[in-house]
């Protein structure tokens, strides 16, 4: 059974709910709150033969396919490689299973994650499906980034927005799941995963936070000239590049945010808060914007999993950041 949520309770009333089902739901949101766990569990009720409520039963012929993982009319369309594209040929595979008449006599259910994986002939040949599937077809498309979905394909959906928990019930759900960790360190994994809770999870799993304190002990000796750009890069290779360019895009905002407000409780996290106001202090802020400007520019880069080279990239960034405060 798909893991049911208590953020998702009224967002499960209102789509499990439903008297007629649309034959295709957009559920959209951010990453690490639960939308594939809503959506096999809206296909588990969907399949179901003996629904209890608007749960699925669990002991059905068709909720023990589902369970085996041999359900003839469930389908599930993802990126065959993490990180990688939906192929145009997954699709065309998928459109044909769409065409095909049910083989429990009941509903046909596909689950596609994350939607915005398809790459553009994907994209195309999956519309033909969405307007018009055959049959007593549901498709159910999951997404983390709605804004790099075609316009085409949002129109031809029931937009379910999915939002973040509110922080008291994301640390209240915490608690259960990580009580080996203090109500800090679940606040501060919290924040480091922009709070989504299951993501918070998952980067405990990942160290982030001896991650961290490791970086902001560099940046710290960097700007104290006790260590060079160089060193640090090398000391950095096992830190995913995309963590520490959002990590640095984060300080750089927060710098400018201080420089404009002097608000000193939006300084972030206390690891850093002291080094933020110092660079604040310290630097012109039209070289903060250009080397944010920058920042972003070079993340852009390491999404689209361009062809860098990881330590030169961070070199450079180390070296622009050490020369941010004026020396006296």
């Amino acid at each position: 059974m798909a893991e049911a949520y208590p953020w998702q309770d009224s967002l499960w009333q209102q789509l499990a709910g439903r008297a007629q089902h649309a034959h295709a739901y957009l559920l959209h949101g951010p990453a690490g709150i639960g939308k594939r766990a809503l959506a096999e569990r809206l296909m588990a009720s969907l399949l179901c033969q003996r629904p209890n409520g608007l749960e699925a039963c669990g002991e059905c012929k068709s909720c023990l396919l589902l369970k085996a993982g041999s359900h003839p009319d469930n389908y599930i369309l993802e990126p065959e490689e993490a990180d990688k594209a939906i192929k145009v040929d997954q699709v065309r595979d998928l459109v044909s299973f769409v065409v095909q008449t049910a083989q429990l006599g009941g509903r046909k259910v596909v689950l596609i994650e994350p939607v915005e994986s398809m790459n553009i002939n994907a994209a195309n040949a999956l519309l033909k499906s969405l307007e018009e599937p055959s049959g007593d077809t549901v498709l159910l498309l999951v997404s983390h980034q709605p804004s790099r979905l075609l316009p085409t394909i949002k129109s031809r959906c029931v937009q379910q927005a999915c939002p973040l928990p509110s922080e008291a019930m994301s640390l209240q759900w915490l608690a259960q799941a990580l009580p080996e960790c203090s109500a800090e360190d679940r606040i501060e994994l919290l924040t480091l995963a922009a709070g989504s809770p299951l993501a918070a999870v998952n980067l405990q799993a990942q160290g982030v936070r001896e991650q961290r304190a490791q970086v902001v002990e560099g940046v710290k000796k960097l700007l104290k000239q006790q260590q060079s750009p160089t060193q640090l890069a090398e000391e950095w290779k096992n830190i995913p590049m995309l963590r520490l360019f959002d990590w640095f895009c984060d300080w750089s905002s927060l710098i400018l945010r201080y420089q404009l407000t002097q608000d000193e409780t939006g300084l972030g996290l206390t690891d850093m808060r002291k080094v933020v106001q110092y660079l604040a202090q310290k630097t012109a802020q039209d070289k903060v914007l250009d080397m944010q400007d920058w920042i972003l520019a070079q993340r852009q880069k390491v999404l689209s999993k361009a062809n860098l080279n990881p330590a030169l990239l961070l070199e450079a960034l180390l070296v622009q950041w050490a020369s941010l405060p004026a020396r006296i």
